[in-house]
């Protein structure tokens, strides 16, 4: 799926009250931005924030942050929340791999949702599930780990079963077609999710947490 560029994607950034434009100053102290104790759910590579938007609206006793490093994509994400009400969301241009950065031991849920899957051997150690990636959410999840993903893509559904049993993780939820789950797994669909879904794809999940 291509997205349209995004006129002076630049100034929509800089004007949201949305964005948090200096993540590190509140870096173990987020309470004190959504002025709550609430749970802190975190989506890494947004997007043009469907599923986080969708999320925060839907659980307004828990807090979203979404995160994504593409200026084109986030000017999206905010354009489309622009018009929305809501205390419990912020968002964040940067690179995950600055993670640390931003957070200490306060994140209670990641969620992966459609990542760029890198299926290429060489390029693995950029996948979100990579033990690269699993290390660094260590170090800022508040206790235990909880790890959400969603993907079309086998490689890496494959790659991330392998990565988060290797570590420790233990599967709740796994699912090789989510659409068609009798489980009833709770679902907000992405922008890609929704074409892949008219399209027929089957879409992996994981539910994986470890707990200390």
């Amino acid at each position: 799926m291509r997205y349209n560029v995004v006129k002076n994607a630049q100034n929509i950034i800089e004007s949201s009250s949305y964005l948090v434009k200096n993540p590190k100053y509140y870096k173990g102290n987020w309470k004190s931005l959504f002025k709550n104790n609430n749970p802190i759910c975190l989506e890494l590579g947004m997007g043009r924030g469907s599923f986080i938007i969708e999320m925060a609206k839907k659980h307004k006793n828990i807090n979203f942050i979404g995160l994504e490093l593409d200026e084109g994509q986030i000017a999206t994400a905010l354009k489309n929340v622009a018009n929305e009400n809501l205390s419990n969301l912020v968002m964040i241009n940067a690179n995950a791999s600055d993670l640390v950065e931003f957070f200490g031991r306060e994140i209670d849920t990641i969620y992966l949702t459609f990542s760029e899957p890198w299926p290429k051997r060489q390029d693995e150690k950029k996948r979100f599930t990579n033990i690269f990636y699993l290390k660094i959410y260590d170090r800022i999840f508040k206790k235990d780990k909880h790890i959400i993903l969603k993907t079309d893509n086998k490689i890496l559904f494959a790659s991330s079963l392998e990565s988060l049993s290797a570590y420790w993780y233990v599967f709740d939820k796994v699912s090789l077609d989510l659409h068609h789950d009798e489980r009833g797994i709770e679902n907000v669909m992405t922008d890609f999710e929704r074409q892949y879904f008219k399209e027929g794809r089957p879409i992996y999940y994981i539910d994986a947490s470890f707990k200390n």
